[in-house]
């Protein structure tokens, strides 16, 4: 394997991130199996999920894993607060949107409360601080972040606790959503440029989500190797086998898949073929400009 030349010969930072810490403890516990025996360098935690509270400690045993907030106004999960306090983020059960498809739409109508947004966030953020877990960075459930009203209630937050760092979701794909996400990926980009906020030069996952595979992974550090950037973030979704607390999330994630390839020595000899420096983005965020 080549990878481009970059400046001064230096080894590009490779962040790998596994989102949705506390999803359930068979996903909390193959989270830092792969940090310990894989390349996963980094998670984003999910404050809301049923598995949060018992499995937080457990980072305690990883203190070089890298902790973010996975901030989450969608899914299959309830707020943190209640609906009378984020009435515009529920349905009429009181549960949040079931996805993007159906919050983008309410947030382009105007029908989406950024207090709601602010308020449920920032709990989350607190949850998360206040069980001791470091939070080195932001992202959002479902890459909400890249729109506009939701990254500038991010950005508002991650100032005040003073997180300045964030993930920037891509994608390569060619259809309407593909070239929305470049749009939208880009206005971020701008937006977090000019307030002085550090991200990942390139990224992977968002299109691969939940089918990372052995081949599919080696496959996209090829392509941010390709990139030349200084630094990338691979974003993955690892989870253990016969985890009946998973059933409630119809995904169609492959999360034994990626578990397993987070840990095989193939895609961690890729990873120094390629020329990457494994690190968090604590790392990311000492990078020079």
């Amino acid at each position: 394997m080549t990878h481009p030349d970059r400046t001064g010969g230096e080894p590009a930072l490779l962040v790998v991130n596994a989102d949705d810490y506390g999803l359930t403890e068979g996903v909390s516990r193959a989270i830092i199996h792969a940090h310990h025996d894989g390349i996963v360098t980094s998670t984003s935690v999910l404050a809301l999920a049923p598995a949060f509270a018992t499995t937080a400690g457990w980072l305690d045993d990883a203190p070089s894993l890298g902790r973010g907030a996975h901030l989450a106004a969608v899914g299959e999960d309830p707020p943190l607060l209640s609906a009378r306090e984020v009435p515009t983020l529920v349905d009429r059960r009181g549960r949040l949107w079931s996805s993007w498809r159906v919050f983008l739409p309410l947030a382009a109508a105007g029908r989406i409360d950024p207090d709601d947004l602010r308020r449920e966030f920032r709990a989350q953020i607190d949850a998360i601080r206040g069980a001791g877990i470091e939070v080195d960075h932001l992202d959002t459930h479902q890459n909400l972040h890249l729109w506009p009203m939701v990254s500038d209630v991010v950005l508002e937050l991650g100032e005040a606790v003073g997180v300045r760092t964030a993930r920037v979701t891509r994608s390569s794909e060619g259809g309407p959503v593909g070239r929305t996400v470049r749009r939208l990926a880009a206005r971020l980009e701008a937006e977090l440029r000019e307030r002085g906020w550090r991200w990942p030069q390139a990224s992977t996952g968002l299109d691969e989500a939940g089918c990372l595979d052995l081949g599919a992974m080696v496959t996209a550090l090829g392509r941010l190797a390709a990139t030349g950037a200084r630094t990338a973030e691979l974003a993955t979704h690892p989870g253990g086998p016969h985890d009946l607390a998973r059933a409630r999330y119809r995904w169609s994630y492959r999360w034994e898949d990626e578990y397993a390839a987070l840990r095989s020595a193939t895609v961690r000899t890729a990873v120094d073929e390629l020329g990457f420096s494994l690190g968090t983005f604590a790392d990311l965020a000492r990078e020079p400009v």
